[in-house]
């Protein structure tokens, strides 16, 4: 598999002098296309912290990311917005569309910052709103959608630009199990469909047997777990 998102040595530290936290500490990970990966642990463990680092949102104080075997510049910040636009997906627990633009414009808006044409954005939409059952959303403006199909929105604009990167946290939150459920295998179908590296953030460990890779975060400290399946199918994980 192509390796596509890797971290080395990652640490990220807040305070100065004798109070310094270490919120992670040198972290190493390797993504890789396709492979979809959940990340667990307590509220405070450094979840967000590493997702707001692997989205070139949050610079490390130590080690680097690399993303397609190239070094992201943090102190760049022209290059680190283009990585992000060209590169990265998000999901968010709250859809965030913009209430004042309808679906297909806060899709459309993606695709242009993202440079494509205007024949390609169509395209790309028309498919995405068809894979995604939002056809009938189309015109409408976010206030008039559920929170499902806000939810079911967010993955189109998150995957509009074929980003090789998708990064979701907590994105069923504010959903029901069922609909948070549906969403899940929603934009696990579409990101392993484009060969993207899905990363989620989530608590409902309902989910977990959905993923390829259980990686566990605990007082900055990360590790990866081994799903396993036992005679009932009932499912648990193993270190």
């Amino acid at each position: 598999m192509k390796s596509i998102l890797t971290c080395q040595g990652i640490t990220k530290s807040y305070g100065s002098g004798d109070i310094i936290e270490n919120v992670l500490k040198q972290v190493d990970l390797e993504f890789f296309e396709g492979q979809a990966s959940v990340l667990i642990g307590p509220s405070g463990s450094g979840k967000t912290t590493l997702l707001s680092i692997l989205g070139c949102l949050l610079a490390p104080s130590e080690g680097q990311l690399l993303i397609a075997d190239q070094s992201v510049n943090f102190f760049d910040k022209s290059s680190l917005t283009e990585v992000r636009r060209q590169k990265l997906g998000f999901i968010f627990q709250h859809a965030q569309l913009l209430p004042f633009l309808t679906i297909e414009e806060n899709l459309a808006i993606v695709g242009r910052n993202a440079g494509m044409n205007d024949a390609d954005i169509k395209q790309r939409l028309d498919n995405l709103l068809q894979r995604l059952e939002l056809q009938a959303m189309r015109y409408k403006h976010p206030n008039q959608l559920s929170g499902g199909q806000r939810q079911r929105v967010a993955i189109a604009r998150a995957l509009l630009h074929r980003p090789s990167i998708v990064l979701a946290d907590e994105p069923t939150a504010a959903l029901d199990w069922l609909t948070g459920k549906t969403v899940v295998e929603l934009l696990l179908e579409q990101a392993r469909l484009e060969k993207a590296v899905l990363v989620v953030v989530t608590h409902d460990t309902r989910m977990l047997p959905l993923f390829d890779r259980i990686l566990s975060i605990a007082d900055g400290l990360l590790s990866e777990q081994q799903q396993t399946a036992i005679a009932d199918n009932t499912f648990y994980t193993q270190t």
